[in-house]
């Protein structure tokens, strides 16, 4: 059973590690935004290294659309949330962020490769759906007041972000956020 004064001490230690690691994810974000800025720079031209389902040059794009943007509103809408809960990863360790944030980029970009729509599919999108994911899940399976308090954050600031899950038209990659989210799902199991 929690004490009160555990819970305020857990919480403590959340905090200064939030803010420890704030730096090291607002550089993993700016790193998105200079690709951004290339990718604008040459009309787009880095967007071939999506993901193509089902074609032997999409397979890169396992690796490189999460990284690729079709527009600058797209990567502000995802710069947000992507901030935190990267953030909110790194407070778990370094080890666990590169395992989480690997397993799901890998794990939901092979699984839209396989039954994507023929479109291309890039963004972030898919990786906030995986962290969101995983960080529900994790509190099932590992139980903890600071497991309960991420998931409670992350449902009260991002839980719209959840009606992703749905198809909501023809230029987004909802198979990329289903994907994601299930990618999440195993991570939590997995890791």
């Amino acid at each position: 059973m929690y004490s009160f004064q555990n819970i305020v001490n857990q919480l403590g230690t959340f905090v200064a590690a939030f803010k420890l690691n704030f730096m090291l994810a607002f550089l993993l974000v700016a790193a998105l935004w200079v690709i951004q800025i290339i990718n604008a720079a040459t009309d787009y031209q880095l967007n071939r290294l999506g993901i193509y389902p089902r074609h032997l040059l999409g397979l890169r794009g396992i690796v490189f659309s999460p990284f690729l943007h079709g527009n600058f509103n797209h990567l502000f809408l995802n710069s947000i949330p992507l901030l935190i809960l990267i953030d909110f990863l790194l407070v778990t360790g370094t080890k666990n962020f590169i395992q989480v944030s690997l397993m799901i980029i890998v794990l939901s970009g092979f699984v839209v490769w396989l039954f994507g729509r023929k479109a291309l599919h890039i963004g972030a999108s898919g990786l906030i759906m995986g962290y969101m994911g995983y960080f529900l899940t994790n509190v099932y399976w590992h139980p903890s007041v600071f497991g309960f308090i991420l998931a409670l954050v992350c449902c009260y600031y991002f839980g719209s972000i959840l009606l992703n899950l749905f198809h909501t038209g023809k230029n987004i990659s909802w198979e990329g956020h289903v994907f994601g989210f299930l990618a999440g799902v195993a991570a939590a199991y997995l890791v």
